[in-house]
């Protein structure tokens, strides 16, 4: 059975500039647009705001 392209993989890159990514799924009927989450960012030693990248 192959995946469904409702829910493709997506990486996620921290705004802060220090290249941490992270890796996940996301619904497309749900999320349509770029998803944007506040994760945490282990070379800033903070939470900050990761987008998903294309």
């Amino acid at each position: 059975m192959a995946r469904s392209e409702l829910r493709p993989v997506v990486k996620l890159r921290s705004t802060a500039g220090t290249g941490q990514t992270y890796v996940t799924r996301k619904s497309r009927r749900n999320d349509p647009d770029r998803l944007e989450l506040r994760k945490y960012d282990p070379v800033a030693r903070r939470h900050v705001l990761f987008r998903e990248e294309r």
